[in-house]
């Protein structure tokens, strides 16, 4: 057996003492230095892809007959690009407030290189700045944006993702959805923090992508359908939604001048402090939706809302629109009403960047 092969099974098994205590973390911090071992024995041997290839068969077959499944060539592949792309991550992306969560001698300093195994200021180091599952890494790992990987990381971490959910967000544009109305800087600061809402804005989806709802996609289902599909998928609607929201009714009814009105769905986010109104369009929006929105947004700031409470959102869902439209309608210093399209079915990455094109 050669020596590399020996140098990861020794980490291996340290790593396997260990996993009672953090099965999660000591995963991460093996693969990202098992990762380490080949990319250094890889530097320190011949400059041809021959090498590298018959490397990774010999120390799979070796781990393989010690460990059993796991070590494939693929996965060994894995865990060092793990490590390269890890090892070379932006200090500044990777010393955001959400990952300084240790000593500050372990924030700041550099991603561990040394060749030693099992230091326990790296172990820290790991724990606190790669805080989530190897499962999801291996996933994330293959963006090659590193400022819409670390978004996708914080938003794992922040928001306790499943893979599933991750792959969703993700198969969906949510980083190009947010992305698109924002300058360089608070694009940075979506990758630093994710997603962060202090204004109405920010709570904006356009697209929203509303495939878990099993709808067929054709023109002839209604309203109430929709709406009925999404109370019984209410968890990921809010979920695609956004951050903070709770649910507070379905055809919630107000009364004024002795005539009755219906708001298709009412939240309230607790991040803005403030209910948010949302109405039901299968069909293109008109400067009428627009103005029913308003009537209720503005029964809600004034007879519903407490004093403590910020103004009431007003979002129309709808499956085409016009941006003229809308803001011809609409007052200049618009900040309460807003319109967002809908898709049904899971578009690629491709067409969601090209629909953001045009929204």
């Amino acid at each position: 057996m050669n020596k590399i092969s020996d140098k990861i099974i020794t980490l291996i098994e340290q790593a396997r003492r260990s996993v009672a205590k953090n099965i999660n973390s000591a995963m991460v911090y093996t693969y990202y230095n098992v990762g380490r071992i080949l990319v250094a024995e890889w530097q320190k041997g011949e400059k041809r892809a021959e090498y590298g290839s018959q490397l990774l068969l010999n120390v799979s077959a070796d781990l393989t007959n010690v460990f059993g499944k796991g070590f494939s060539v693929q996965n060994l592949e894995r865990m060092r690009n793990f490590f390269l792309i890890y090892s070379n991550s932006s200090k500044e992306l990777r010393n955001a407030k959400i990952f300084q969560n240790s000593s500050s001698a372990t924030r700041n300093s550099d991603f561990p290189n040394s060749s030693s195994i099992m230091r326990n200021s790296d172990s820290e180091y790991l724990v606190n700045f790669l805080p989530i599952s190897w499962t999801h890494y291996s996933f994330l790992i293959r963006i090659k944006n590193e400022i819409e990987r670390q978004f996708y990381e914080v938003e794992s971490y922040q928001n306790q993702w499943s893979v599933r959910e991750l792959e969703r967000q993700f198969n969906t544009g949510l980083f190009e959805r947010l992305a698109v109305s924002r300058n360089k800087s608070e694009i940075l600061k979506l990758a630093k923090e994710g997603q962060i809402v202090e204004n109405p804005k920010d709570l904006i989806k356009d697209p929203l992508i509303l495939d878990f709802l099993g709808l067929e996609e054709k023109n002839s289902y209604t309203e109430t359908e929709l709406e009925t599909a999404i109370i019984n998928q209410i968890e990921n609607f809010m979920l695609e939604l956004g951050k903070g929201f709770f649910f507070g009714g379905r055809q919630v009814r107000f009364s004024f001048n002795e005539e009755h009105y219906f708001v298709d769905l009412v939240f309230f986010n607790r991040f803005l402090k403030c209910f948010v109104l949302i109405d039901l369009k299968i069909g293109k929006l008109k400067h009428q939706d627009l103005g029913q929105m308003q009537m209720y947004v503005n029964f809600y700031d004034r007879f519903v809302k407490q004093a403590d409470e910020n103004n009431t959102i007003g979002i129309i869902v709808c499956k085409t629109k016009e941006d003229a439209i809308v803001e011809i309608t609409l007052p200049d210093n618009n900040k309460q009403i807003f319109a967002s399209q809908y898709e049904t079915f899971l578009p690629t990455k491709k067409q969601i960047v090209e629909l953001l094109k045009y929204n």
